[in-house]
Parts: C-alpha cells; sequence; structure tokens
C-alpha cells in the first residue's frame, strides 16, 4: 500500500546514510552517493561519483578502466528501491528487493573513473509488490545505457 503521506512529496535530496537505512546494499555493492529529485511514486534520480578506487576497477580492465554495464543497470535498480520505499513509507525500510526482470538494455557509451553518473528512474507501473521502471544512465548530457526493469519488493 502506498503510503498516502508520502505520495505526492518530493523530495530534494536524500544522503547515503539515508540510503543505507532504506535499502540493504553496502559497500561495495552499494551503487548510488546519493538520490535528489525524487518525487514519490513517480520519478528520482541517483548519483554515482564514479572512481578509481571502486573494487571493479582492479579487473575490468586494469589497463583502461571501465565500469561494468551490469552495474549500472544495479545503480538504477537501487534509485528504484529508494523510490519504492520512499513511496510506500517506513515500514518498507530495509526490505529486499529483487530483480525479476530486464528488458531493452543498452549501452551507449563507457562509463569511466571521475565520471559523475546520474541515473533517472520513471515509474512505469505498479501492481502488488511488483515495480516496473524505465532507466537511464547519463554523464552530463550524454546517454550512457538504458534500460527498462521490473522488481519484487518482498514482504516476509
Amino acid at each position: 500500500m502506498i503510503d498516502p503521506a508520502c505520495a505526492e512529496e518530493q523530495i530534494t535530496q536524500v544522503d547515503v546514510q539515508r540510503i543505507m537505512e532504506m535499502i540493504p546494499h553496502r559497500h561495495p555493492f552499494l551503487m548510488i552517493d546519493k538520490v535528489v529529485d525524487m518525487v514519490a511514486n513517480e520519478r528520482a534520480t541517483g548519483i554515482k561519483s564514479v572512481s578509481i578506487n571502486e573494487s571493479f576497477f582492479q579487473g575490468h580492465f586494469p589497463a583502461r578502466p571501465v565500469m561494468p554495464g551490469v552495474l549500472i543497470i544495479e545503480a538504477m535498480a537501487q534509485t528504484a528501491a529508494v523510490l519504492v520505499v520512499h513511496t510506500l513509507g517506513p515500514e518498507s525500510e530495509g526490505k529486499l528487493v529483487y530483480f525479476m526482470s530486464v528488458d531493452n538494455a543498452r549501452f551507449r557509451r563507457p562509463v569511466f573513473p571521475g565520471d559523475r553518473l546520474d541515473v533517472q528512474v520513471t515509474k512505469q507501473r505498479h501492481r502488488g509488490n511488483v515495480w516496473k521502471f524505465e532507466g537511464r544512465a547519463k554523464v552530463g548530457e550524454n546517454l550512457m545505457a538504458e534500460a527498462v526493469f521490473a522488481a519484487m519488493i518482498l514482504n516476509e
């Protein structure tokens, strides 16, 4: 059930500490540093400051480090999970959210250390505990990746 108190609320920024209260991901698998411009039940933008110190750059690829595309999709999913928790309210904090599908994933350009990745997600629909989103990852005005994905929040 969508929390009516959050349904129309726009949030300017959610810091990393609050993100870790909302979703269970932790370093080295937390793929967003903050969330900005979030409107409950509608959209959010996650920010990832890509650093050469990321553990995945040790093997992907040492001579020319590139952020793996699957981790860009994961950043989309984590941004969407924060949006879902914000929409549903405090009782959903820390619950697990699982991918159900990833469709139409396209990787347009590589993401390098030093880039600021802006991860925009927009809710397409929501039925029960299943949510579907469209995600777009940009560096500046350049579209780096996009996908449509569905996820399920567990009500254990």
